[in-house]
């Protein structure tokens, strides 16, 4: 520990532990006015960023620099979307938010109410009718050490705005991907059930891929079966049968992934879960990826190796025009 001990020094800044204010994090939050609330248009010039019951402008969001999310990853978080006025899937991410707080054992300050509120304010103080929240909750500020005891209060950051993943183009004609060295993360070491704060694991492949030129990369697990993409669960169809790897396999149980769970059920098709190789995907007649900013998207090439016809197939069509009519007939009014 970096400290001064003498009496002369003992006003001096000890540097791993920084000063606290008093306050305890404020639950409720100033609702955006009457005009911003209503609008449908673009979304406002300025983003106005949720922490901890306030809203501050982009330029004046900020978080201490001895806040444990920064600097040991340790927090967790969400990527939810809204479209057509309606947050899509709200309950199942506020869902798999708390059950990653229970596995880590951080404690969500503010109730599932208050966080609901809280979002779905964020996004009217933005004006926004589509786009895409990131929320996330930090251990909180505590000091230089590793214990995360000396977080006293954790800390909720909601951000609402717009997303393209991918290039229109890219997105009608498919994706390109490539297998990359960097192995999922073992479930025995960090869950990946976990969506935590530490996602470099995803970002080493996701630099890998960017090297390689592709859209996206393929991740294996120790076993060299296929687990996920950086941001996305893989399916491949064969014969009219869809198949995706188990959870057990290190792939997030994602929401988006659910849904095509739930759509493929309404059009009659069955879905297996089970380990799938390199193979698998280079003589798969269809694959697709799901994911929450990625939504349901095709891919036509893996390691160089053209799937199907190089087309995106006619299975993975159908599952994207009804996911898009799913977006935009259901999910949690935003302006009520």
């Amino acid at each position: 520990m970096l400290t001064k001990t003498s009496t002369a020094d003992a006003g001096a800044l000890v540097l791993d532990q920084p000063k606290r204010s008093g306050a305890a994090p404020k639950a409720a939050v100033k609702p955006a006015d009457e005009t911003s609330s209503k609008t449908s248009g673009p979304k406002a010039k300025e983003v106005r960023i949720y922490i901890d019951g306030e809203f501050f402008a982009e330029g004046d969001a900020k978080v201490s620099v001895f806040d444990h999310g920064l600097l040991y990853g340790d927090g967790i978080f969400e990527g939810i979307r809204f479209y057509n006025g309606r947050v899509f899937r709200l309950d199942d991410h506020l869902d798999r938010l708390w059950d990653s707080a229970r596995s880590i054992c951080l404690e969500i300050p503010i109730s599932r109410a208050e966080m609901t509120e809280a979002l779905l304010e964020t996004i009217r103080q933005n004006g926004l009718q589509e786009g895409y929240i990131r929320q996330i909750v930090t251990r909180g500020v505590g000091n230089l050490g590793l214990n995360p005891v000396q977080c006293k209060r954790p800390s909720v950051i909601i951000i609402a705005t717009t997303i393209a993943l991918y290039p229109k183009e890219v997105c009608e004609k498919g994706l390109t991907v490539v297998t990359c060295a960097t192995r999922r993360t073992s479930p025995a070491a960090l869950n990946p059930a976990v969506k935590s704060l530490n996602y470099l694991n995803n970002v080493m492949a996701r630099i890998e891929a960017n090297l390689a030129g592709a859209d996206e990369a393929l991740m294996l697990n120790e076993a060299g079966n296929v687990a996920e993409c950086t941001a996305d669960n893989v399916f491949i169809i064969k014969r009219g049968q869809i198949f995706t790897p188990p959870i057990a396999a290190g792939a997030l149980r994602g929401i988006t992934r659910s849904v095509v769970f739930e759509i493929a059920a309404e059009l009659g098709l069955k879905i297996t879960e089970t380990d799938i190789t390199r193979h698998d995907v280079f003589v798969s007649d269809e694959c697709f990826l799901s994911g929450t900013a990625a939504e349901v998207i095709p891919v036509v090439k893996a390691d160089g190796r053209m799937i199907g016809n190089g087309k995106p197939g006619s299975i993975t069509m159908r599952m994207i025009g009804r996911f898009r009519e799913l977006t935009r007939e259901t999910g949690t009014p935003i302006f009520v």
